[in-house]
């Protein structure tokens, strides 16, 4: 049997829903070697997804329920396990690799870290990114949508945002990846949102900035201004961040261009319509699009099937010709409702048993 407990660790996180592939240079090793003590990676590979309390990790897996505390903490600190409301008091559990471990490395990434990450990315994620449902889901921002379109609470960034109870920001981190290796995109850094029921939880944090209510949604304008595309984890409830995301450096976006992968998130609720007496085929929402849906001919003319309704496009649109209206029922994907019904199916796509891991 092998002990390595990098390689655990490894073949654990490719047992979650959202999948760890291996590799035939072992990229995925060198990434936890630099994410994960010897010590860490052996206590991580026991951990459920379902948080428990560091008292009742000690009894199942034997050890000092003190030192196995303080390890949990400081790994949580380090972004590399999940801290949190468990039964019994404060639990901690398993994180998937993204999103997950990858995203809460803002104050730890250097360049050997994104160097490591660039290596794993180029071989492994496309095996990632083809399976359903996807990992991210675009929302667009409420007033890109017609008057009068049934929006539901779900499908719009600012009523995802005006559900929430705290807002926080940090920088994205996939922009700092690619700035580390030397492809910065221009794009702003500080716009990757968190969001939380508990009123004021992000005040005392020294990595999130929190924000206001009205501070989030002045940054997600910003972002779409930018010309940047919301998503949100593939679900209905709990939703609990907000990533602005640009085919130049976002690790899903980008999947298009340089993996040549399609259907890499899941599309909107709405499609893009072009009000034809007001479009001036000026092309602005051509060199927007972030999907290449957009073509111009006399008018800016829609490809229905690229198109992910974001609606970014509508917000550099001059003459106000653009805007999104809601797609026939039978053209709107189903949302799993909870993350555990995502993880479920997504789990049954994959051949895993999804309880050894709960």
């Amino acid at each position: 049997m092998d002990c390595d407990p990098y390689k655990l660790l490894a073949e654990r996180l490719d047992a979650l829903p959202n999948g760890f592939p291996a590799t035939e240079d072992g990229s995925e090793i060198a990434l936890l070697k630099w994410l994960f003590t010897p010590e860490e990676a052996a206590l991580a590979v026991q951990l459920r997804l379902t948080r428990e309390t560091p008292a009742h990790i000690a009894v199942r897996i034997g050890g000092a329920p003190k030192e196995i505390r303080l390890m949990l903490k400081n790994m949580a600190k380090k972004g590399l396990i999940a801290g949190g409301r468990a039964e019994g008091g404060f639990g901690y559990g398993l994180m998937p690799f993204a999103v997950g471990i990858y995203e809460m490395q803002f104050d730890r990434i250097n360049v050997e870290m994104a160097r490591l990450f660039e290596n794993y990315y180029q071989k492994a994620f496309g095996q990632l990114m083809t399976i359903q449902p996807q990992v991210h889901r675009v929302v667009p921002v409420g007033e890109s949508v017609s008057a009068g379109m049934e929006v539901r609470p779900y499908e719009s960034a600012a009523n995802i945002v005006n559900n929430a109870r705290a807002w926080g920001v940090v920088d994205c981190l996939c922009r700092k990846q690619q700035a580390l290796i030397g492809k910065p995109c221009g794009h702003p850094l500080d716009v990757c949102m968190v969001l939380g029921e508990v009123p004021g939880i992000f005040d005392q944090s020294p990595t999130i900035r929190s924000l206001t209510r009205d501070g989030a949604l002045a940054t997600l304008k910003r972002a779409a201004e930018s010309g940047l595309v919301h998503s949100v984890s593939n679900n209905q409830q709990g939703l609990w961040y907000i990533c602005n995301c640009c085919s130049c450096s976002c690790g899903i976006l980008r999947s298009m261009v340089e993996l040549g992968i399609a259907n890499v998130i899941a599309s909107s609720a709405f499609v893009l319509h072009v009000d034809e007496e007001l479009c001036n085929a000026c092309g602005a929402c051509v060199e927007r699009c972030q999907f290449n849906a957009l073509s111009l001919d006399m008018v800016a003319e829609v490809d229905r099937v690229r198109c992910v309704g974001c609606g970014v496009c509508t917000v550099i649109c001059p003459e106000e010709a653009m805007s999104l209206v809601r797609r026939p029922e039978e053209e709107i994907k189903e949302i799993p409702v909870t993350l555990m019904d995502w993880m479920e199916e997504r789990a049954q796509r994959r051949g895993l048993a999804i309880e050894k891991v709960l």
